[in-house]
Order: structure tokens, then C-alpha cells, then sequence
């Protein structure tokens, strides 16, 4: 058994790691009472909790049992509560279940030991910072906000206006799970408000709003292992789409003349594997820009003949996306439809359907705990309208935004249906795609998520970030995005090529477009945007320059189809994802560690992308142990030190392993 009782309380260790260290003086669990305020604008969440109390549990009684044990922590006194703990082992797989009969307990905590240079990774998908250590996440998924630092002018005004400046854990993708550098991961089964604190150096604090069901914890001699099991608990995808590979997905939103661009743009020698028109269902214009009509069919008028067009584009091995969200807008059809069927959310304070400002329109919340709203959502709007009608694929966007007063069908209370919304949504998704059997052919993809959302969503993006360089909501976060996430078993992972958000004058410049496209092109998938503003930012066909550097880099992401292709394969096979951190294949060089803005491309090509603005030289350490050659000129470097390389635009710091069975391939880049 990994547990070691102590004179004044008890260890439990996994593979040679204290995980649990119990004594009277300095308990490892309280229990407590809280009372929640919880308001949302816009997605925006303000979360604050008037603590009741919280009660530390001295005693602890250990009781031997077959496979295992059982703990029972109590407060001091027969008059506190107290927490049954059971602890089961197997296979350097710790499960520890949590019970408590406690009348009014509905906040629970727990301290993991933790040593001073121990660095912490995961969290779901993180924007600002890759090593969790030294501060608190708290796990809510909802709009990341705009900036998310708080010492910007950006920032500022979004908060101003609407609460809506984000901050540096504020994320779409949250999850109770994170990986040790001392080799174990954990995971808390909750859809609660939870909360990682990293800041203490002796322990880890695990905060969640119920008493959960159960911890699990895994050992791995290898982070690479770790990755593995955890992608085999929460789900792998299926291998990315063949057409997928073939180049980029091209966002337009201009109507019909979206088919016009498209010819321009591949006519510039661009490699395109689908076209992406999420305003297929209409527009609306508002204050915030040009947004979609959330009636999820095609708008003829906007898109006259789109069914005969979808048909000519994939005979040329090109496939037609769309849209799609969890939410009906009141003056569409839909909405009528599914409210007349009691399908949508109805409000906690009164019987009526909860509506939702999405900003300037209201709508309604399809009930997705309701087993007939959910086989419809899936049958009539994803099935007849999108799949029957021909799309290849679709952003499947929002699933952050669920209220938590609300009623729901199954009678789940909104602060535990919150964070598993987007998990839902995935899976009508996926089960309207497996209805009509293309499953790994039909490619969705979300920036919202949660526990499990693996399973279900087949390629992740990264949400909607600024359309700039800056530090927490810029280009490099999308890096940070893909490599947290990845650890949690998200092996694909995308975003939108130049960012989105352009708000109080901040708009793209030529530089960000090509510098995003050479990132990319290293990435699972490349996906143009053109933003909430595009008549106000800078698009690829609108610069000659900025075309002639897309088309070439949609080549160099086709010249690695085979590559990516293989860690497609891999990925279904085991759940390594496609962009990795370097300490996955580099554990025993310790600066493998200290980076966040370069990554693994699989495991023989690094890419160092230029994240600053006017940079024309940049540095990249290579990992010690391989001999590296620089992509673009064919020097060598020795692994251990920093590369400093010419990074002219078209030629982003990329190297690959001497030693690569891939070597032929990667020196082709040259000639792309």
C-alpha cells in the first residue's frame, strides 16, 4: 500500500512521490460552507464566494481493506464534519473517493505536497503562462476576455465598457487536471467551480465548490507515458481528415463573393483544402462588428446557389465549412421550432425561456440535458442542415455561456452543468457527425471546453485573441494554448491566422498576417479569419506581399503532409499531440523546461516562431543530445546551445534532428 502511517497522522506516496502529507498541526483537507454570487455579462463571469467556513480535519483513522484503505478525516471534536476517504491502487493508478454526510458542506480542500522547484503544466488550456507555479487558476470556463492584462489600454476599456478585459487564467477551456515535474499527473472528477493554488511553496491547493466524487493521480516513469494514459481517460481523436492535409482552410465572410477571393487567392499559388464561410447563415451587423445570424441554415440570399457551389468545390478536392452554436436567436425559425417543443432553458425565478444579450440580439439556450432537444439539435440543424446539405466541417462555437440560474430538464443545478456545458455540446456535435457515418472525414472544431471534451471534439482553436504581438493575448498565446492542452490528451490544435479581435483601434498589420501564417504552418492545421472587423483589418488577398508569403507557406504546410500524416497516426495510436513542449523528448536537459514560445513539432522539428514585432534575428535554444539543422539554410548546430539565426519573414527559426528518418522530406523545405 502507498500509505504510511505516521504517530501523528499519515503519508501517501505514489511511485516514490509524497502526494499526501497528513498531520495534526498541518491537515491535508478541510471542509467547509460557502455562498456563491455568480454574474455573468456577455460570457464574462465575476465569481466571488462569502466564505462561511472552512474546518480543518486533524483526526485521521486508517482502516486496512483488500486492495486498499480507508481514511476518515475528521475535525477536532464529535461535533465537525467529517470525510470518509477511500484509497484504492493499482497499476500506478491512484483513486482516491471522496464522502461526506456532513449536513450544509459544500466546499471541500485539499493540500498535495509539493517541493520548492517543482513546476506544474496543465489546467486545460492556458493562454498566459505554461508552468502553472507560483499562482492560482481558477477553473471556469467562460470568454477569456479581451487583452487580459489588466496594465493595458486594451484591457482597460473592456472592462470599462463591460467587464470583458479578462485576466491571465481567464480561459474557454478549463480543466481540473494538471502534470508534476516530479512525474504524476492529477486529475479532480468535478463540474464544480474548482480553483489550482501553486503559489505555496510546501503544497498545492485544490479548491472545488462540492465534495467531488473522486481524485485520480497516475505515476509514469516518463511524461510521455503520462501524456498517453491521459489521453486514453479522457478520449483521443480521430486521425485529422486526408483533405485536410492538402492545405489551407480559407475564411471568407463576404457572401457570394467569397468564391471570387478564393479563385484569387489559390491563383496566387496557394495550396487550399477548404473554403470557410461562417456566414453562410446571414449577418447582422453590430457595435461590435459584422456578426452571424444564429438560424443555423443557409441564407439563400446572401449565398445564392451555395449548394451547386459546395458541389463544384469538392470536385476540385476542396470541401465547404461553416458554422454553428448552442444558441437560436428570437427572430429566427429555429427558435420557434425548438421553443414550441419545450426545448430550451427555461429561467430558475420564474417560467419563462431564459434569454441570453449576445450583444444587440437576444436567444435562446437549446436544454441539452433534455435527451429529445439534444437528438434534435443534432437530426434537424446538424444532420439535415449542414451535413445532408453538404458541409465538410464548421467552427462549432460559444458553450461557455450557460447561466447558472437556470432550470434545466434534468434537474442539474446550473453551478455543476456550467463547466460540463461545453462537453455537452461537443458530444451532439460528434453524434450528429457519427449518425451520418464521417466520423474522421467531417473535422469540427471548438474553443470552448472541459473534462472529456477530448472524446467528442476532433481539433481544438485557440479562441478569439487580439490582432497583435502582446504578451497575454496575442500571437504567442496560441503556443502557449496548444502546448497546455495537448498534455490533457488534445492532440490537434489550431487558431485563427492573424487573431480576431480588433476593438478600440487596434487593427492587423501586414507583419502579424505573415508571422501567425509561418506559425501555422507548423501547427495541425492552418485556418485564415478575418476577423469581427474585417473592413477595418488588413486581409491576405488584399496585399499582394502578404498573398505571395500565405501561398507559401500553405506550401510548406503541404510539403509536410506526410510528416503530419504520420503524427496524425500517432496521435490516434497513443495521444501524443502534434505540437509538443521540448521537455516531452528532452527530460533530461533542464533549459528543455524553461520555455513556453517554442515547441515540438512531433518529435524531430522545432520551431522557434518570431513573436516580437520588427524582429529580423532571432534566438532559439536547441535541446542537448541531437545534432539540429536549420530548416531554411541547411547549417548545423550542435544541441545544448542557442541558435541565433537570420529570421527574415518567410523564413521563421525552424530546425529538425540530423538523425531523422525524415531528414529528406524537412530539406525540401528549401526548395518550397
Amino acid at each position: 500500500m502507498p500509505l504510511i502511517e505516521r504517530a501523528d497522522g499519515f503519508d501517501l506516496v505514489i511511485g516514490g512521490v509524497t502526494l499526501l502529507r497528513h498531520r495534526r498541526h498541518a491537515p491535508c483537507a478541510y471542509l467547509g460552507a460557502g455562498e456563491p454570487d455568480v454574474r455573468m455579462t456577455h460570457g464574462h463571469f465575476r465569481i466571488e464566494d462569502y466564505l462561511v467556513s472552512r474546518v480543518p480535519l486533524v483526526d485521521a483513522q486508517i482502516t486496512s481493506r483488500a486492495g486498499g484503505a480507508q481514511i476518515v478525516l475528521a475535525a477536532a471534536g464529535s461535533a465537525g464534519p467529517k470525510l470518509v476517504l477511500g484509497v484504492d491502487e493499482s497499476d500506478r493508478h491512484l483513486v482516491l473517493s471522496w464522502h461526506c454526510e456532513t449536513a450544509g458542506v459544500n466546499r471541500c480542500w485539499l493540500r498535495v505536497a509539493a517541493s520548492a522547484n517543482e513546476r506544474v503544466w496543465g489546467g486545460g488550456e492556458q493562454l498566459s503562462y505554461f508552468d502553472l507555479r507560483g499562482r492560482r487558476f481558477p477553473l471556469w470556463t467562460s470568454e477569456p476576455g479581451v487583452g487580459r492584462d489588466k496594465s493595458t489600454r486594451i484591457t482597460f476599456e473592456s472592462d470599462r465598457r463591460n467587464g470583458g478585459g479578462g485576466d491571465y487564467y481567464t480561459t474557454n477551456y478549463p480543466q481540473p487536471t494538471y502534470l508534476s515535474s516530479s512525474r504524476y499527473a492529477l486529475h479532480v472528477e468535478t463540474t464544480a467551480f474548482a480553483a489550482f493554488d501553486f503559489r505555496h511553496a510546501d503544497f498545492h491547493e485544490i479548491e472545488v465548490w462540492e465534495v467531488p466524487a473522486r481524485i485520480e493521480v497516475w505515476h509514469a516513469p516518463h511524461f510521455r507515458d503520462l501524456v498517453e494514459t491521459l489521453s486514453a481517460r479522457f478520449g483521443r481523436q480521430p486521425r485529422l481528415p486526408a483533405w485536410v492535409l492538402g492545405g489551407a482552410i480559407v475564411g471568407l465572410k463576404d457572401g457570394a463573393r467569397s468564391f471570387e477571393r478564393l479563385e484569387r487567392i489559390i491563383a496566387a499559388g496557394s495550396a487550399v483544402s477548404g473554403l470557410w464561410c461562417e456566414d453562410w447563415v446571414g449577418i447582422r451587423e453590430t457595435s461590435f462588428g459584422k456578426r452571424l445570424f444564429w438560424d443555423w441554415r443557409w441564407n439563400q440570399d446572401r449565398y445564392p446557389g451555395l449548394d451547386q457551389k459546395i458541389r463544384e468545390l469538392d470536385a476540385r478536392g476542396i470541401r465547404f465549412l461553416g458554422y454553428v452554436n448552442p444558441y437560436l436567436c428570437t427572430d429566427g425559425g429555429l427558435f420557434e421550432e425548438a421553443a414550441g417543443a419545450g426545448y430550451l432553458v427555461r429561467r430558475l425565478d420564474r417560467d419563462e425561456i431564459y434569454l441570453v444579450d449576445f450583444g444587440e440580439f437576444e436567444c435562446g439556450m437549446v436544454d441539452f440535458t433534455h435527451s429529445g432537444a439534444r437528438s434534435w439539435f443534432a437530426e434537424r440543424v446538424i444532420g439535415q442542415n449542414m451535413l445532408d446539405f453538404g458541409l465538410s466541417g464548421w467552427m462549432a462555437d460559444f458553450g461557455e455561456y450557460l447561466p447558472v440560474d437556470v432550470r434545466l430538464a434534468s434537474g442539474l443545478d446550473g453551478m455543476l452543468a456550467h463547466n460540463a456545458w461545453p462537453t455537452v455540446w461537443a458530444k451532439v456535435n460528434a453524434d450528429a457527425v457519427a449518425s451520418r457515418g464521417k466520423t474522421g472525414d467531417t473535422v469540427f472544431f471548438m474553443r470552448a471546453g472541459f473534462t472529456g471534451v477530448q472524446r467528442y471534439c476532433p481539433l481544438l482553436w485557440a479562441g478569439d485573441q487580439s490582432v497583435d504581438f502582446t504578451r497575454h493575448d496575442g500571437l504567442q498565446t496560441v503556443i502557449c494554448a496548444a502546448l497546455s492542452s495537448g498534455l490533457l490528451g488534445n492532440a490537434y490544435h489550431h487558431s485563427d491566422i492573424g487573431g480576431y479581435t480588433s476593438v478600440f483601434g487596434n487593427v492587423r498589420t501586414a507583419e502579424l498576417l505573415m508571422r501567425w501564417a509561418e506559425m501555422a504552418a507548423f501547427t495541425a492545421v492552418m485556418r485564415t479569419h478575418e476577423g469581427n472587423r474585417p473592413g477595418e483589418n488588413l486581409q491576405i488577398d488584399q496585399d499582394p506581399d502578404v498573398l505571395a508569403h500565405f501561398a507559401r507557406m500553405t506550401r510548406v504546410y503541404r510539403h509536410l503532409s506526410p510528416y503530419l500524416a504520420d503524427l496524425s497516426a500517432e496521435a490516434e495510436r497513443c495521444g501524443l499531440p502534434v505540437q509538443r513542449p521540448l521537455f516531452l523528448h528532452f527530460e533530461a536537459d533542464e533549459r528543455a523546461y524553461a520555455t513556453q514560445t517554442t515547441y515540438l513539432y512531433g518529435a524531430d522539428v522545432l520551431v522557434a516562431p518570431v513573436i516580437d514585432a520588427g524582429a529580423r534575428r532571432w534566438t532559439a535554444y536547441l535541446p542537448a543530445g541531437v545534432e539540429w539543422i536549420h530548416a531554411w539554410s541547411g547549417a548545423e548546430y550542435p544541441g545544448g546551445n542557442d541558435a541565433q539565426v537570420d529570421a527574415p519573414l518567410g523564413r521563421p527559426p525552424v530546425f529538425y534532428r540530423k538523425d531523422s528518418r525524415y531528414a529528406a522530406l524537412f530539406a525540401g523545405l528549401r526548395a518550397c
